[in-house]
């Protein structure tokens, strides 16, 4: 992705009485650019903006490790107009601009540098080393900071970052494609297709997004899934698979298709080597071995250990769960999903297998709900998104 994202999109005049939803919308367009290239760093876009409504500058973080957005938004500004503009300009960005050293200089320097007078914030990063202290600088140098602009959205779009700087954990999507009648497949076992066209390229669009994708035994012997992008283009996720017991079959795409290093296996903590991990291991993927609990692998631990890192070149911050009734079951009834996205296929099938199992759920007062929650249309389907938890994107006053 190049650093200078303006020339091919919305560079030139526009209203003057744009206002700053407007224009933090614009940022979160261009942080979205960044999905599945940029983790474990949070998505980011910036925008500058001169005085007459011109568009000085864009840029969005492209790749972990490179230019920051405000830093690309100040070099596209700088490679068009004189520094005269930029005095005059409001950057927008939607998270808190960094005050400390990382892979790259701090993005309060180039801004102070740039003179820019007034800075809009869409939220306050929750990261130790910054979490305020950017927005403290740029207030104690003169600068206009307003905080708190679309702060739901720009929350939403790092939700993955936010909790695993909170939890030190991925955050948990747990994945469902059901009948109208609440089954996943029929009697039979059959499940190929529930949703439609459009689902299952959505689906491969949360895969790219996702650092890793996670599947059941259950699954992995029935349906033998790739879990890789296909339908939309992206960077492939690390696939895990839960194999307790180490019985799966070694044929199965999750350990001989040609993106096998990307696999992991994750077996109980004193089982035996299962058939395939020599192989696995020579492909370039792992076995993981984690403690059980009650006859069933600790999944507590396994988030745990995927958050921080261990044995990975980089912490896995979201995973997306594609499960079938047991593993989906286990993951509510425990309290580690995060976000519930379910499609809803205009079918009926009767007997079948159901979404969920018991949860123990003996009153209507002791259900579970959602702290958010939408529902939308895809193709003939419906979709629900779910949150467990509510958007806190810091401080939301409209200025200081």
């Amino acid at each position: 992705m190049a650093a200078n994202v303006a020339s091919d999109v919305h560079h030139g005049t526009v209203a003057p009485a744009s206002s700053d939803a407007r224009w933090m919308a614009r940022c979160l367009t261009l942080a979205r650019r960044g999905t599945g290239f940029v983790s474990p760093n949070p998505r980011v876009g910036a925008v500058i903006v001169g005085a007459d409504g011109t568009v000085l500058g864009e840029g969005y973080h492209a790749r972990y490790g490179e230019a920051h957005a405000e830093a690309r938004a100040l070099a596209d500004a700088r490679a068009t107009h004189d520094a005269a503009a930029l005095r005059q300009a409001t950057l927008y960005v939607n998270l808190e601009p960094c005050n400390h050293h990382g892979k790259t200089p701090p993005c309060t320097d180039r801004i102070l540098a740039h003179d820019i007078p007034r800075v809009v914030v869409g939220m306050v990063d929750p990261f130790p080393a910054v979490a305020g202290r950017g927005i403290e600088r740029l207030r104690a140098a003169g600068v206009d900071v307003t905080v708190g602009v679309l702060p739901e959205r720009c929350y939403r779009l790092n939700e993955a970052f936010v909790h695993h700087v909170r939890t030190g954990r991925p955050l948990v999507t747990l994945k469902i494609a059901q009948t109208l009648d609440g089954r996943i497949a029929t009697r039979t076992g059959d499940s190929r297709w529930i949703s439609g066209t459009e689902a299952r390229t959505m689906v491969h669009a949360w895969r790219a997004a996702a650092d890793g994708v996670l599947v059941g035994a259950g699954t992995a012997a029935a349906d033998n899934p790739r879990l890789t992008v296909r339908h939309v283009e992206g960077p492939q996720p690390q696939r895990l698979v839960l194999d307790r017991r180490g019985t799966l079959d070694p044929s199965l795409h999750l350990f001989s298709d040609d993106q096998a290093a990307t696999t992991t296996a994750v077996l109980g903590a004193t089982r035996a080597a299962p058939p395939y991990a020599e192989a696995l291991r020579a492909a370039g993927g792992r076995v993981l071995r984690i403690p059980e609990r009650d006859g069933h692998l600790d999944l507590s631990v396994l988030l745990q250990h995927l958050g921080d890192g261990a044995g990975e070149a980089r912490p896995v911050q979201s995973l997306l769960v594609e499960a079938g009734p047991g593993l989906a079951t286990a993951l509510v009834r425990q309290a580690l999903v995060d976000r519930f996205f379910l499609f809803i296929a205009p079918k009926l099938v009767g007997a079948g297998r159901p979404t969920l199992r018991d949860l123990g759920i003996e009153a209507m007062a002791e259900a579970r709900t959602f702290a958010a929650g939408a529902w939308e249309p895809v193709g003939d389907d419906m979709l629900f998104r779910g949150y467990m938890h509510p958007a806190e994107a810091g401080e939301t006053r409209a200025s200081s």
